[in-house]
């Protein structure tokens, strides 16, 4: 059956997205991931200690191979938006309806939060900048729920953290409102302004060499002696868990840039410009998530990483102003600079996570009112979806645990399109493949699933008794939203233009040549999830 497409939009009744950007609008839609490492750089580093650079730099090898395959099942369906989840999900229906959508419902709930944790730390930012920690504004909140049984200390409060996020997030909005090609031109000139500071908080340390020794070694997790005090820790069962605690979480920033592929429905050129987005954002991943946490761990130390503000997040912009110098002037413009990086990232979660709530609609996952575009081309419905979504978040008190609790949701998108690479393989050999992927990084993709599956059994729970749980019970809620749009809405029957891209039917050059094999992948990864949980608990 052939993929080709258009140029123009897809024919028929209605709006839809528009074909209006190259690779390079998807690269700088996509550069607000680099930001992300300001999610939980702080988290990672007080939690892991020394050996935190370690776990970033793993991370993102780990996020820059697993690229690959998605590179290669995006070009397949160059008709469709929403990302890797989307194209994952072709892979897996015709063996399990309910995993089709289970992709597309964890990928949405791993990149939704990032509105509203990117719009609370920016509000930190611009109240540690302006005003000091005992201000009467830093200090007030109302407290609205307590949710002190699914994580210690959590709650839901209006404060002035809130507020500004708000601000921040509704900005972001207003400028995503004017479809793909307005957002890809202000996220160019908001990518150069945050991508400035990223690059010289992670140069500007190795250059004048101010990355003493005492702070890297020995290279051991974090450990604490029989009054709780910080030291350095060993490689024993403790260390290991915060190390691979540590790989959990990082990998929900550093394999963002897998957003790139969220835009290949309104590339003008998507069979050239798919694969170039995505390699080339990774490459400038590589480089932030490599040296920035170099140079964070050179310039704090141990005892600066384990300060309150450090783990929460908060006072990380300030310290890494603090970190290039040059006097208070100095110190405020980078300051500034990174909450633009923050409202970058934001640009770039709420644009790939409402297309993926669009296109799940279009395709018979979600509710049909997420189908919906506006003359400008841009899906609405889902972008009010995710704002509502996201206020409830940014009313928690502890974004790290949202952070975590989401990422669970993220690793188990990765796991099934990691291994939607060689069902599509074996399913669609003879299928045109603008970029094809090496056959050894296809490989080493599907072993990352099950390495990735490992590390959200064995160190979810590091960053909260509940996390995985949380994770899992939030990623089960698609089977009422599925059963809902499918047999109540749709009468049993996916859409049709959905039936004839999925290839429900009997379409020449593609078959169930997988076999068993999908279901023992998905068993092979429910095992790893449930023994590395039991190691790292019991």
């Amino acid at each position: 059956m052939s993929t080709a497409i258009t140029a123009e939009s897809v024919e028929g009744a209605g709006l839809s997205l528009h074909r209006k950007i190259d690779w390079t609008g998807a690269f700088w839609v996509a550069s607000g991931v680099p930001a992300l490492v300001l999610f939980s750089i702080g988290g990672i580093a007080a939690t892991v200690g020394k050996a935190s650079w370690l776990v970033w730099t793993i991370s993102i090898i780990f996020g820059f191979i697993q690229s690959f395959t998605y590179a290669e099942i995006a070009g397949l369906f160059p008709g469709k938006s929403g990302g890797a989840s989307v194209y994952g999900a072709v892979a897996w229906v015709r063996y399990a309806k309910f995993i089709a959508p289970t992709s597309v419902w964890c990928n949405w709930f791993a990149w939704s939060p990032v509105l509203a944790i990117g719009s609370g730390l920016g509000a930190g930012y611009i109240l540690s900048l302006f005003f000091a920690p005992d201000a009467t504004i830093n200090t007030w909140q109302l407290t609205l729920l307590d949710l002190g049984a699914v994580k210690e200390g959590l709650t839901l409060r209006i404060n002035a953290t809130f507020l500004i996020g708000l601000v921040l997030m509704l900005a972001c909005f207003a400028i995503q409102h004017g479809g793909i090609l307005r957002s890809a031109r202000a996220t160019m000139i908001m990518g150069v302004a945050a991508m400035l500071p990223l690059m010289l908080i992670g140069i500007v340390p190795l250059v004048t060499g101010d990355l003493p020794r005492e702070n890297f070694l020995p290279l051991v997790p974090l450990g604490h002696d029989a009054a709780g005090n910080p030291i350095d820790g060993a490689w024993d069962k403790a260390g290991w868990i915060l190390f691979l605690g540590g790989l959990f979480i990082a990998a929900w920033s550093t394999y963002g840039f897998e957003t790139a592929v969220c835009y290949t429905r309104e590339f003008k050129n998507p069979k050239q410009d798919t694969f170039k987005a995505i390699f080339y954002s990774g490459l400038v991943c590589l480089a932030v998530f490599i040296l920035v946490p170099l140079s964070f761990q050179g310039a704090l130390g141990l005892s600066g990483m384990l300060a309150p503000d450090i783990y929460s997040g908060m006072g990380v912009g300030k310290a890494m102003a603090n970190m290039i110098g040059g006097g208070p002037v100095i110190e405020t413009i980078v300051a500034i600079l990174l909450i633009f990086a923050l409202m970058l990232t934001i640009m770039t979660a709420m644009a790939g996570s409402s297309r993926t709530l669009y296109q799940a609609s279009v395709d018979g996952w979600l509710p049909r009112y997420l189908s919906h575009v506006n003359e400008q081309g841009a899906p609405t419905r889902a972008m009010w979806t995710d704002l509502t979504f996201n206020l409830i978040l940014l009313m928690m008190s502890d974004y790290l645990f949202i952070l975590a609790a989401s990422n669970v949701g993220y690793i188990i998108f990765n796991f099934l399109n990691l291994n939607a690479g060689w069902i599509h393989r074996m399913d669609r050999p003879n299928w045109e493949r603008p970029y094809k992927a090496p056959t050894i990084l296809l490989a080493i993709g599907g072993v990352l699933a099950y390495v990735n599956a490992a590390l959200m059994g064995a160190g979810a729970d590091v960053w909260g008794a509940h996390t995985l749980w949380t994770g899992l019970i939030f990623a089960a809620l698609i089977i009422p939203v599925f059963l809902f749009r499918h047999y109540i809405q749709d009468k049993g029957v996916f859409p049709k233009d959905m039936v004839e891209d999925m290839h429900l039917g009997k379409e020449e050059r593609v078959e169930k040549r997988a076999g068993m094999l999908p279901y023992l992948a998905l068993a092979a990864g429910v095992v790893i999830v449930l023994v590395t949980h039991w190691w790292a608990t019991s």
